[in-house]
């Protein structure tokens, strides 16, 4: 069974943009996890524009013992005023998983993966540090990959996650194959060298399907933004219960 991890990210920015405490980070996950999810997934950014190192603690707490908990991040940005820095961050909310991503400041959102030959070295004592917290460690990488997972097992990395938004993207067109063969190429190669597959970025009700059914082993996906945009015209719960049986 593929897991479903709910990023509520969105949430939060829909929260910041207005002030105050409404939408409530709390009952969005409280319905996620009513309504059958099996993870809660959170990327924080250094300049707070969504969600906070407050509503990390918070969602820790709330996820302890229910769901997994994975905290998305660059392990290289600096701690600042408001954000402690991605791995005293998870040291203060050990979450089942913590999912490393090359963001650069600024940035929008992900949109490319890590070059594991030329990061591992660096990435390599981070690593150790998340291990040591008790989290299983991921990192984002881009389909067509098709070297340097022995190293990232080498280095104690569990699992690798698929930027799936070239494959989003040429679904949309119709024209998904080439990439989505990029997709297992990349998850079979990683599979060989002992680690699992996660995958996310703009996955959605019309993708997913196609998706997993050529990655069976797909440990995970973790989904945001789409899965909010379409809770607003079917509800969350009603929204998470669609994403869970697509899974299956």
């Amino acid at each position: 069974m593929t897991l479903l991890s709910v990023n509520l990210n969105k949430i939060a920015v829909l929260r910041n943009a207005r002030g105050g405490d409404e939408p409530d980070l709390r009952k969005a996950a409280e319905t996620c996890i009513a309504a059958g999810c099996n993870g809660i997934t959170v990327h924080p950014r250094p300049d707070r524009r969504h969600v906070t190192a407050e509503d990390v603690a918070l969602l820790a707490e709330l996820t302890r013992g229910r769901v997994e908990f994975n905290i998305e991040g660059n392990p290289f940005a600096p701690a600042r005023p408001g954000y402690p820095g991605f791995v005293e961050l998870v040291r203060q909310a050990r979450p089942a998983q913590a999912t490393l991503v090359p963001d650069s400041e600024g940035q929008i959102t992900s949109d490319h993966g890590f070059d594991l030959v030329r990061d591992v070295p660096r990435l390599a004592p981070l690593v150790d540090e998340l291990n040591a917290i008790g989290c299983r460690v991921s990192l984002f990488v881009d389909a067509g990959t098709n070297i340097g997972f022995e190293q990232a097992r080498a280095i104690g990395v569990a699992r690798v996650e698929l930027y799936t938004g070239p494959y989003a993207h040429a679904f949309a067109r119709g024209n998904a194959d080439a990439e989505l063969a990029r997709c297992v190429a990349t998850a079979e190669l990683a599979g060989a060298a002992g680690l699992a597959v996660n995958a996310g970025h703009d996955l959605n009700q019309q993708n997913l399907r196609a998706f997993r059914n050529a990655i069976p082993q797909l440990a995970e996906v973790s989904i945001g933004h789409a899965l909010i945009c379409e809770a607003l015209y079917d509800g969350l719960a009603s929204t998470v219960r669609r994403y869970m049986s697509i899974l299956g």
